[in-house]
């Protein structure tokens, strides 16, 4: 008998990381989300990112929905729309 609750819960956790996979990552919504998902994104995970994601991000979306279109652009993307897609060096006078 506990074999085969081992072998259920075995099943039920293997599906569940399957489902999860399948469905792609939670979306908040949020700034917050937005800023986790730049942060995970982004090479380092510098605060400095953070404290500017957190100021800029009320002044770039306007909506839950576009926050969560954010969350779900893979990792490349995410860094484009943020960073752009040339470096920039720091500009000298």
């Amino acid at each position: 008998m506990i074999r085969y609750i081992l072998v259920a819960l075995a099943v039920m956790l293997v599906t569940s990381c399957i489902v999860r996979r399948l469905t792609g990552p939670r979306l908040t919504g949020t700034c917050q989300g937005a800023c986790d998902h730049y942060i995970e994104c982004k090479p380092g995970h510098a605060e400095v990112d953070r404290a500017r994601c957190n100021s800029e991000c009320p002044q770039v979306f306007s909506d839950r929905d576009s926050l969560m279109g954010y969350e779900s652009l893979s990792c490349k993307d995410a860094l484009e729309y943020v960073d752009g897609t040339t470096p920039r060096a720091a500009a000298t006078r």
